[in-house]
């Protein structure tokens, strides 16, 4: 317990495998400013984009499993375990689970064009149209990629993958017309659908969105249907159990801290528990995501 106690006792490095300004960079400096207040150290947040969030994740499988180098656990991390056929690490085996953070829901929209109000009628239009519904995602293997795919799957229809640089300029073309669907996070496109510049069918977590309260799930016509987007922590495996408790036990204090709460549930639904928790979930959601990147055939851009 001494470890626990003193840990820790320089700055931290939360690393973030994605570019500035998305979700994950959000929750990685909300939660990164948080444990700094609690344990008294900086905890510095780095960006490290690149090869679908491969490259950040491999930098903390590497690095000393000593509570100093974390990783934000992402959807691509389970997406990927599949997606690519020959990766350096072992997601499961070589990141320790510390703490979920939030479960993020995506939302079905469309651009106004297409006539569809419900998730049955657009099923229904896909089927009478097959091949001619272009969906936009924020790039291969990405949540946004594979809620399409799951989408396709239990529905039976036909639609085709258009794969952006991110999520602006994906939104930007549905916006304009250029594809007609897009399964996106809801905080990006919210504002979109409440002045009727886009159409919103559903959310795709099992349950109904405060943020959109109205919408219903997706699984209330294709019933198992869940593509939300989870968030989290990881370290190093072999990071001291006294260290990761003590990193979970604040971070499960941040979700329930009234001010950190409200913040998170902006984004999502937060998600505490302990550190075999969120363990369990990382394994559901990689054997989950395994099944549709195979029906995809999707292959890394």
């Amino acid at each position: 317990m001494a470890r626990a106690q003193t840990y820790p006792t320089r700055p931290v490095r939360i690393i973030a495998s994605t570019a500035p300004a998305g979700t994950a960079d959000t929750l990685a400096r909300l939660m990164g400013q948080w444990l700094s207040e609690r344990l008294g150290q900086p905890f510095v947040i780095e960006n490290r984009p690149g090869a679908g969030t491969n490259i950040g994740t491999e930098a903390v499988v590497n690095a000393n499993p000593d509570g100093y180098t974390l990783l934000l656990v992402a959807p691509a991390n389970a997406i990927n375990a599949t997606l690519y056929d020959k990766l350096t690490f072992n997601f499961i085996h070589d990141i320790a689970p510390v703490a979920g953070i939030i479960r993020a829901p995506n939302v079905m929209e469309l651009n106004p064009s297409v006539p569809a109000k419900t998730v049955p009628e657009f099923i229904a239009y896909a089927k009478a149209n097959p091949g001619k519904i272009n969906y936009a995602s924020a790039g291969t293997g990405t949540s946004l990629h594979m809620a399409g795919e799951l989408f396709k799957m239990m529905a039976g229809i036909d639609m085709v993958h258009v794969p952006y640089r991110g999520t602006a300029p994906a939104l930007t073309d549905l916006l304009a017309g250029q594809v007609q669907v897009m399964f996106d996070n809801i905080t990006t496109s919210i504002e979109h659908i409440r002045v009727g510049r886009l159409t919103a069918l559903a959310v795709t977590t099992a349950m109904r969105s405060p943020l959109l309260p109205d919408l219903p799930p997706v699984s209330d016509f294709l019933p198992g249907f869940e593509a939300s987007a989870f968030f989290g922590v990881g370290a190093p495996t072999d990071t001291p159990a006294e260290i990761v408790g003590t990193l979970n036990k604040e971070i499960n204090a941040g979700l329930t801290d009234p001010k950190m709460k409200a913040r998170l549930t902006e984004l999502g639904t937060v998600l505490p528990g302990s550190p075999a928790d969120f363990g369990k979930l990382i394994i559901e959601e990689t054997e989950k995501w395994a099944k549709v990147v195979k029906f995809s055939g999707a292959k890394p851009d």
